[in-house]
């Protein structure tokens, strides 16, 4: 996220207009940054890198699971989820 270090989480859930990760420590509701992540398209591992914005931050057994809505999701990555998605 903006002006922190990165972070790891595990993704929970994705969709088309972003992405639920589990998280150590809580994000704020608004806050932009940049997330990334590995996709298993068509049998190879696809990198997707989006800008992405924090909608929700909910303490879930002893994590914060963080909703983030992708913001202009460049056309390869839009793809590639969509490919992951059928």
């Amino acid at each position: 996220m903006e002006g922190q270090p990165p972070a790891s989480g595990r993704t929970s859930d994705l969709g088309a207009n972003g992405v639920s990760i589990s998280l150590p420590d809580p994000l704020l509701v608004g806050q932009a940054g940049q997330v990334s992540f590995d996709l298993l398209v068509e049998g190879k591992l696809v990198p997707v890198t989006a800008r992405a914005k924090a909608l929700y931050c909910i303490f879930s057994g002893g994590e914060f699971k963080v909703g983030f809505q992708f913001l202009n999701l460049e056309l390869s990555a839009m793809t590639a989820v969509a490919r992951f998605l059928r």
